[in-house]
């Protein structure tokens, strides 16, 4: 039965434009084979979720946790740049070039973390719904 709904997943995950069969398979063997309660527990695991210090009047972030899978977390960093690359005209391709405009270095490197996030997010909704926005491309 799990082993099926995995298939299931790996096989919609592999009609979404932009990603191929190894980042599919990462992401469906390593993160989509668990449910999650909602998106917060999704980012949690990956270990894409902010890291807050606070110390009396003191408040900041200190970047991501880091505390979850690693293995997935590189691949959906990876998978993100090639979102921006090959999904131009989507939604969260739009939201990262106004965020970073003509940016480099640093500012383009946490936007990118950023952006795994929010993609995270939206397949894992497209996974357990299947789902897309109108905006995602498909293959053919």
């Amino acid at each position: 039965m799990a082993k099926a709904a995995t298939s299931s997943k790996l096989g919609a995950l592999l009609h979404v434009k932009s990603i191929g069969p190894e980042l599919a398979t990462v992401l469906a063997k390593e993160v989509f084979y668990r449910c999650f309660a909602s998106r917060r527990h999704v980012a949690a695991y990956v270990g894409l979720t902010p890291s807050p210090f606070a110390s009396g009047r003191r408040s900041r972030e200190q970047g991501i946790t880091k505390a979850g899978n690693a293995r997935a977390r590189k691949a959906l960093i990876e998978l993100a740049w090639l979102w921006v690359r090959n999904q131009p005209d989507s939604a969260l391709a739009v939201w990262f070039r106004s965020r970073v405009g003509s940016a480099t270095g640093r500012v383009r490197r946490i936007a990118i973390v950023a952006l795994a996030r929010k993609l995270l997010i939206l397949l894992w909704r497209y996974v357990e719904t299947g789902v897309l926005p109108a905006d995602v491309v498909v293959k053919p």
